[in-house]
């Protein structure tokens, strides 16, 4: 009997994942059933943003987010895998600025949105190819309006629920509005939240300056790293354990240059060790500032703008941006022989996460949403989300531990949700809307004629808009239908599933609980999944400055989708730490692709039975195959990826190939074996392969469907249901045994310049001679 190969190429064509894509949209495959009987996952992507292509850390994740979709769907779930775009807020306004070179502040907002929109447009919707190249199964990729519709967050449906959550916040008397020193970025021309504040160490010079003591010959120094303030400096301060200062109590020192009076007084926060072990408390130069004048209740005075200039409080350095003026006044102070000293220190810098540049903090009256008295119901429901890795959780728990401010949400910006409030001219009453529509008060009347409160007719529409992540922190609401079917809603919240990166969970996961918490008393997710970062072969972070990115869409050009997706998998697990890239790498992991082919097409050649009578050797496989089976089982359960992929090419390269192949080979080509045994090599050759090709295929699926289409069914294996384990036949114990023993004799035959196909005399063990048949074929044994 002669065999040929039913899989004709010899190696797998990168080629064949466009029809294989192709295939899965025409079937709708993926196409969520809201009325399904099955469990819901509901997954709450991250939407990545639109102004550029998606990087080789989104490529990643998202592999990852969707081997969770094709798992949950194998083992019973009926899953809502909908991809959203963020095309909102301020990365698209600065990228505007940039193509158009024009400054937002001085173009009129009608122009400005017209100009964003069109950036949009011109960007076009570019992770999309990426992301179906990469052969997810999202539920759609055109349909909106709709729960596992594609979303963008610039759309009117997505703003307006935006909006309908600030009015059920306002009217729980959870919002309010306030006058209060705000994180402010010059660059961005708006208010920014401690979420969105990072810190990069900075070298800086530390200042001694000579203050006098009123009433006396006295002078006392202070150190500072911010002589530009010492107009606002308000009160002195010393250690009430500093025996040095006791005599200063309630005593007046005179500020330098500026000459204000000011209170010296004991107090726990200076630090007896930092400088002359006094400090002066200026308004406001860091977070010790605010802090320390609100426990003090003295009122700030500010000396810092919103342009990042000096006020009229700084006298004759006014309208000097702040590090000229630094400058200009430890000049003088010099010349005054008031600067004692000046010594290098290392300090953490705020700056702003998306310019980089340091923020100021500037008096504004903004809208803040109350967070600081809820900190003992944040953690407890906190608590009830499951973390991968559990460690994670410590970043969120860190993050709730320093909040120390009510989080400001009006941006003074144009591209985003606006905040959906008018004002009455003639009482300043304010009027919040009903829900059911997307308002953009700055050009909208307003719904209501006349004031309820004076009668007048004539209003003052908003004008600023939302926090970005005031948007994006209603995504899981989004995704559930809150907009469209409050009861699907309300029966599958919370969310299963929030994956995202470490970096923001200070915010997008942060302010998710936040919201949830106040709207709807729970938690808004059951798993969250935190990631790391992909970084390059040297464990450095990639930049187009370094020359060291990796594009996502060359990777799949050259090696084909899924030699990407076994790679992220097999390098290991992004929960736990960065993640190395090369195309090195990526190569060398992809060759697991070609020796599952290379076995698969090796099986095709064989006919596969309906049943067999099993010898000891099937047996032993398969006791193999479902202890295979219920691990990666488990481990799909908790998204260890990495773990299965390991797991399963160990499996694949040495015990079946290596091993049981080698064992039946003779079985399976009918050499020296009756019928009866060689059928029971073909069944369980193909009830191995046939079980790995499912396991296999949420992280593969590409050439998994195409081995199994070829091999198996016209049903195409993402539609088919995990693999359960069928066997006991208790052969697991000789596994060690019997790999040792096939070893032994491989080294034997090496260290005596024997081929494989050489006769040898060996001695087979008595717990291994179940196996003898197969043994002495495959070893040559007499």
């Amino acid at each position: 009997m002669k065999f040929k190969p039913k899989i004709k190429k010899k190696r797998w064509d990168k080629s064949l994942e466009k029809s294989l894509w192709d295939m899965w949209q025409e079937k709708k495959i993926f196409k969520f059933n809201k009325k399904s009987k099955k469990p819901l996952f509901s997954i709450d992507t991250p939407p990545p943003y639109v102004n550029s292509p998606i990087h080789i850390g989104h490529a990643y994740t998202y592999v990852w987010q969707d081997i969770m979709a094709r798992s949950k769907r194998m083992l019973g779930h009926e899953v809502l895998f909908p991809l959203g775009l963020d095309k909102n807020g301020l990365p698209i306004e600065v990228q505007t600025e940039k193509v158009y070179n024009i400054n937002m502040h001085e173009t009129p907002r009608e122009e400005f949105i017209e100009l964003c929109k069109k950036m949009i447009e011109k960007s076009g919707d570019k992770s999309l190819d990426s992301f179906k190249r990469l052969g997810l199964s999202c539920n759609e990729w055109d349909v909106k309006y709709e729960i596992s519709g594609r979303y963008d967050t610039d759309d009117p449906e997505y703003r307006r629920l935006t909006q309908e959550t600030f009015i059920d916040l306002w009217k729980k008397d959870l919002v309010y509005e306030d006058l209060k020193p705000t994180n402010y970025c010059s660059v961005c021309g708006t208010a920014i939240a401690d979420a969105e504040v990072e810190y990069r160490e900075k070298t800086t010079q530390l200042n001694h300056v000579k203050f006098k003591v009123k009433g006396s010959d006295e002078e006392i120094i202070i150190a500072t790293t911010r002589p530009e303030l010492l107009c606002t400096c308000k009160i002195v301060l010393y250690n009430p354990e500093d025996e040095r200062y006791q005599h200063l109590k309630n005593k007046k020192a005179i500020v330098p240059i500026f000459d204000q009076e000011v209170k010296i007084i004991p107090h726990p926060i200076a630090k007896p060790e930092f400088g002359s072990g006094l400090m002066m408390i200026c308004s406001f130069g860091d977070y010790t500032d605010i802090r320390t004048l609100r426990e003090l209740e003295i009122d700030p005075t500010y000396a810092i703008n919103t342009e990042g200039k000096m006020t009229d409080v700084a006298g004759d350095y006014q309208g000097m941006i702040v590090e000229e003026a630094r400058e200009k006044i430890i000049e003088e102070l010099g010349e005054q022989n008031l600067l004692v000293k000046q010594e290098k220190t290392h300090q953490r810098q705020p700056i702003c996460w998306r310019s980089k540049t340091p923020i100021e903090f500037v008096a504004l009256k903004e809208f803040y949403l109350k967070q600081v008295d809820y900190i003992d119901q944040l953690k407890k429901i906190s608590n009830k989300m499951r973390f991968f890795a559990p460690e994670s959780k410590q970043i969120l728990m860190d993050w709730i531990n320093s909040i120390t401010i009510d989080w400001v949400l009006s941006r003074r910006r144009y591209y985003g949700t606006e905040v959906p409030l008018w004002y009455c001219e003639k009482c300043g009453y304010t009027y919040v809307p009903e829900k059911g529509k997307y308002y953009q008060p700055w050009k909208d009347p307003c719904p209501i004629d006349k004031c309820p409160e004076c009668g007048g007719d004539k209003w003052r529409g908003e004008e600023r808009t939302f926090d970005t992540w005031f948007d994006s922190s209603s995504s899981e609401a989004y995704i559930l239908g809150y907009l469209w079917d409050k009861e699907f809603f309300k029966k599958n919240m919370p969310c299963s599933m929030r994956p995202q990166g470490k970096e923001i969970v200070r915010c997008w996961l942060y302010y998710t609980i936040l919201k949830s918490m106040h709207l709807y008393g729970m938690e808004p997710f059951e798993h969250c999944w935190i990631h790391m970062h992909v970084v390059d072969e040297k464990g450095i972070k990639m930049s187009k400055s370094l020359g060291n990115v990796i594009d996502p869409q060359e990777i799949i050009e050259k090696y084909g989708a899924d030699a990407f997706r076994i790679w992220s998998c097999l390098e290991g697990n992004i929960t736990r730490g960065d993640i190395r890239c090369s195309f090195e790498r990526i190569e060398g992991n992809a060759k697991f692709l070609t020796k599952l082919w290379n076995v698969s097409r090796f099986i095709s050649m064989f006919p596969e039975p309906e049943e067999a009578s099993l010898t000891d050797s099937d047996k032993w496989i398969l006791d193999e195959l479902g202890a295979l089976i219920e691990r990666t089982k488990k481990n799909y359960e908790i998204y260890e990826f990495s773990l299965i992929a390991e797991d399963v090419r160990n499996f694949v390269w040495d015990t079946f190939a290596s091993h049981y192949i080698e064992m039946v080979k003779s079985r399976a080509y009918g050499q020296e074996f009756n019928e009866k045994e060689q059928r029971a090599a073909w069944y369980t050759l193909h009830t191995v392969l046939k079980n790995i090709l499912k396991i296999l295929s949420p992280v593969i699926p590409f050439v998994t469907d195409h081995i199994w289409l070829d091999l198996y069914s016209d049903k195409n294996i993402c539609t088919v249901s995990y693999p359960e384990t069928e066997w006991e036949y208790g052969m697991q114990k000789l596994t060690e045994g019997l790999l040792g023993f096939n070893s032994k004799v491989w080294k034997m035959k090496k260290d005596k310049d024997l081929s494989m196909k050489d006769e040898v005399k060996v001695d087979i063990p008595d717990d291994l001679k179940r196996f003898k048949k197969d043994l002495v074929r495959m070893h040559h044994i007499i």
